[in-house]
């Protein structure tokens, strides 16, 4: 991967110390890296992508039966309707969220909604969950790693994630026909969770804004996979690990008429954890940012009414 390290993740079960220590230099400075190597079967992701690109085919009729609710945590999310937080314009795209699977008399059921299948698309259901479970062991994997960077203990952050609101998103961004249309794919942003595992894309465009204030374009090959820190983990950590700013931006020539696709998962803490700045990383260098703690699900939903989900 171009620009930000990628690291073989197979350290972390043969070389672990070594591990912890790259990946935390790594977020410290970027707060990206690509990891590789990170046993999620590629046959697993490429059906997942072969059912989301059937189900954005569909006729837009069909598609909206499945729109989403307030704040488009599961089903479909129609084109031009997120917005990224002080932009004009909304993103050229659209999406669909699978969220977790809970039991309905959950105390968390009135926060997180059933997931939504569409009949239209058969293996739907299988390859989305499948992917939605693997992203999420993979995702506290390197939270472990993160932990230990941060002097944790190595299952810190296990009962905190284990009935975490997270959500697999596949977008789908059409094609773009008019040459001189002012908004771009994904307006820059920085993500709300704790850390975003983003599979492949179908084309370029994803970019980082460096610490120097440059646009770098992030290019992946193989079986990597982008895990980025969101704000949730960079306000834990007082900034330690930053919360970088990013963006898809619209293609030349013929790219620009080829529609692409993506698929970001977004771990989340469990609704009713209190973020709060971990002692640890309060220093005189760096003093306690947010004095006010807040609950993962307020933060969120805070958060959502910034970018016209809420």
């Amino acid at each position: 991967m171009s620009g930000v390290p990628t690291l073989d993740f197979r350290r972390w079960h043969h070389d672990r110390a070594a591990f912890v220590a790259e990946l935390g230099a790594a977020y410290r400075e970027y707060g990206f890296c690509g990891i590789r190597h990170h046993g999620i079967p590629q046959g697993l992701i490429d059906d997942a992508y072969a059912v989301f690109q059937q189900f954005f085919a569909l006729p837009e009729a069909v598609k909206r039966q499945y729109a989403a609710g307030p704040g488009g945590t599961r089903g479909l999310t129609p084109f031009k309707v997120e917005t990224a937080k002080g932009a004009a314009l909304p993103d050229l795209k659209e999406f669909w969220h699978i969220g977790r699977e809970i039991a309905r008399d959950s105390k968390y059921a009135a926060i997180m909604a059933p997931n939504l299948w569409p009949a239209e698309v058969p293996g739907f259901r299988a390859c989305g969950y499948a992917l939605y479970e693997a992203l999420g062991e993979l995702g506290r994997q390197v939270l472990a790693a993160l932990a230990l960077n941060l002097g944790l203990q190595e299952g810190w952050f296990d009962d905190k994630i284990d009935h975490g609101n997270s959500i697999l998103r596949a977008i789908h961004y059409p094609p773009i026909t008019s040459a001189d249309i002012p908004n771009v794919r994904a307006g820059a942003h920085e993500d709300i969770n704790l850390i975003t595992l983003l599979v492949g894309a179908s084309e370029g465009g994803l970019e980082v804004l460096t610490r120097r204030g440059e646009w770098l374009p992030i290019t992946t090959d193989g079986d990597t996979i982008v895990v980025n820190i969101g704000d949730m983990l960079q306000r834990l950590t007082n900034h330690v690990y930053p919360s970088t700013t990013h963006r898809v931006v619209n293609p030349q020539g013929d790219a620009a008429r080829r529609a692409r696709y993506s698929i970001p998962f977004f771990l989340h803490l469990n609704p009713d954890v209190l973020i709060d700045v971990l002692p640890s990383c309060i220093t005189p260098d760096n003093p306690k940012r947010y004095p006010t703690p807040i609950t993962a699900n307020d933060y969120l939903w805070e958060r959502l009414r910034e970018i016209k989900l809420g």
